[in-house]
């Protein structure tokens, strides 16, 4: 488990982050797929959130990520989900196609804190997310 410093305090925050593709359509293949990975890895860069591991099988995708203290979920969530539609509608305009009313992601999402004894599960459950 990572340890993190901040100025006057010592952290560890790690959260599973799960969410699906509206309607469970199955377009995180091939080159959207590789788009969206590299769009999750800079916007992560961009807010200072270090993605531990992540994963997508077709239709969601499964992140395990460090936060600072000062990070509230719903705003990550949200700037993840968010700014990927966008930037992977823009990429690939032919997803729209498959996607009626403009929304690439459900609404929900699955979120769970992970500590030291269920990380090493955690990560592996992510890690092998194609081999089902």
């Amino acid at each position: 488990m990572s340890i993190f410093h901040g100025r006057g305090y010592v952290y560890s925050l790690q959260y599973h982050l799960v969410w699906c593709v509206k309607y469970r359509r199955k377009v995180l293949v091939n080159e959207v797929e590789k788009s969206l990975k590299e769009i999750i890895i800079e916007l992560c860069k961009d807010h200072e959130i270090v993605i531990e591991e992540m994963e997508t099988d077709k239709d969601h995708i499964h992140m395990l990520i460090s936060l600072k203290p000062q990070h509230f979920i719903p705003s990550v969530v949200k700037t993840l989900k968010g700014q990927s539609a966008r930037r992977l509608f823009k990429l690939h305009p032919e997803i729209k196609k498959i996607l009626w009313g403009g929304h690439l992601w459900n609404p929900s999402y699955f979120i769970a804190t992970i500590s030291e004894k269920t990380e090493v599960q955690v990560r592996r459950y992510i890690q092998n997310q194609k081999q089902k």
